[in-house]
Order: C-alpha cells, then structure tokens, then sequence
C-alpha cells in the first residue's frame, strides 16, 4: 500500500533550506548512479564519495529544515515523500547522466558554483547556515578539482572524447542561468544579510569556467535565453522518472527503517 504524500510549510527560509537540500539530494542520487559503471575503479569510489558528499549537505539542510518547520516532518519525508512539484531543484542537477564526459560537465558546471557559494554563506549570521557550509565548502572544493581535470583532460584528448564533452556543453549550457536567479522571498534573506546573493557570483563563475574550458579547448556557448522552473517545482521529463526510483522503497513499504 502506497503512502500519501507530504505537505510543506512555504516560509522563505525553508523554501530556501529546501531548494538547496534538493540541489544537493537529486545530483547526490545522480552521481549514485554510477556505482557499478564507472570507467576506472579510482573513478567508482571518487563518484561514490561526491555522491555521499551530496547526500551529507542534503541530510544537515533538510534537518535544519525540520527544526525550523516544527511539523513533525524530517530528513526522510522532505526527501522521499514530496510530490514532484514539491521538489525545487535546480533543472541542471537533474539531467539524466548521458555518458561519462557529461556526467563530469555538469559536476564541474555546478561545483564551480557552489563552492564559492558555501564559502559565502559561511560568513552569514545564522550559526546553523554556517556551520553547514563550512563543511560543505570542503568537500565542494574537491568536487571542482576532480571534474575540472577530467574536464580538461576529455575536452584536450581524443577527438571522441572532445566531441562528446563538447555536445554535453551545448546541452547542458542551457540549465546554468538558473544558478543565479533568486526569487523576492530569497530576496528578502539577501537583504538581511542571511545568505549571499547569488548575482554577486555570476562573473567570477564564468570567469573560472571560461579559464577551464580554454583548457580543454572548448569554446564557451554564448550567453542566451536559460531554462528555468526548478525552483518552482517545474522540471524536466527526466525527473519523473528518477524520483520513480529515488521514492520506490519508501512508497512500496511506508515507514520502511534499516
């Protein structure tokens, strides 16, 4: 017997608690994916350590969610019992893997943005926001190192290797303009010095992106029109059908536990 789906409180700060636990979950289950499938055995555990990463910095903000909710509602019911409008990801971590060279881009794409994310939040007033990001900020710094090498080294190898990194750019190039678009209600919380503005990082990612992809001989896609919705709750047809298999045990066997 199926279980019945949550309901969410919509407060700026836990839509903002929610809307980064899930950027964090969803790539987290992403990169999961690979176990069993990397190219190399170094490559199984380094996707399998980002992997647990993600899940960690979703497991710390979705607990914090909980305390500031007080509903009754905790890590496992924001992550498996949500409908798929409940969940506000961002559209680029949601993108099915594709092959080894897209899986690393859009690592690199998000990782070059959250690092310095966390490092910001770490000097936000809200001791909880903090310490949260200044063990993220750690694990996201090796995050960059390790896909922005394997970036470099497809996009300058063989010609295949070159040729589907650089499909992968067009493709996911798209979903990057999301990253730095807030919300009033986030809006609010910049104002009042809670959490940074994501617009203030905007040049200085595509300064470091642009550095990496001339790297790897790549040419950076022109600015042009983003998609965007997952924040709103609106994705992609790639995301049913992740949650389809993210949700199954918990809707399958309701209140499962280890």
């Amino acid at each position: 017997m199926a279980t019945g789906s949550v309901t969410v409180a919509d407060t700026p700060l836990l839509r903002y608690l929610l809307r980064r636990a899930d950027d964090a979950l969803i790539l987290g289950h992403r990169v999961s994916e690979w176990c069993g499938h990397a190219p190399i055995m170094e490559e199984e555990m380094a996707l399998a350590n980002m992997g647990l990463d993600l899940i960690g910095q979703a497991r710390s903000l979705y607990g914090y969610a909980a305390e500031i909710e007080g509903a009754g509602n905790d890590e496992n019911t924001y992550a498996y019992l949500r409908d798929e409008r409940g969940y506000l990801n961002l559209l680029l971590v949601e993108q099915s893997n594709g092959d080894f060279a897209a899986t690393m881009l859009r690592q690199y794409l998000y990782s070059a943005f959250i690092h310095p994310y966390w490092l910001a939040l770490m000097g936000s007033p809200d001791t909880t926001l903090a310490a949260i990001a200044a063990k993220a900020e750690k694990e996201a710094a090796y995050h960059v190192r390790h896909s922005a090498e394997w970036v470099i080294r497809l996009g300058d190898g063989t010609a295949e290797s070159h040729r589907r990194i650089a499909e992968a750019l067009v493709r996911l190039w798209p979903f990057t303009g999301e990253m730095f678009e807030v919300d009033a209600g986030e809006r609010g919380l910049i104002d009042a010095g809670v959490v940074p503005d994501t617009a203030g990082l905007r040049e200085g990612w595509k300064h470091d992106v642009a550095a990496i992809l001339q790297r790897a001989t790549l040419e950076m896609p022109a600015d042009g029109w983003m998609q965007q919705g997952g924040r709103e709750g609106r994705h992609t047809e790639a995301f049913g059908h992740l949650l389809s298999e993210l949700q199954y045990v918990q809707r399958a066997y309701p209140g499962a536990t280890w």
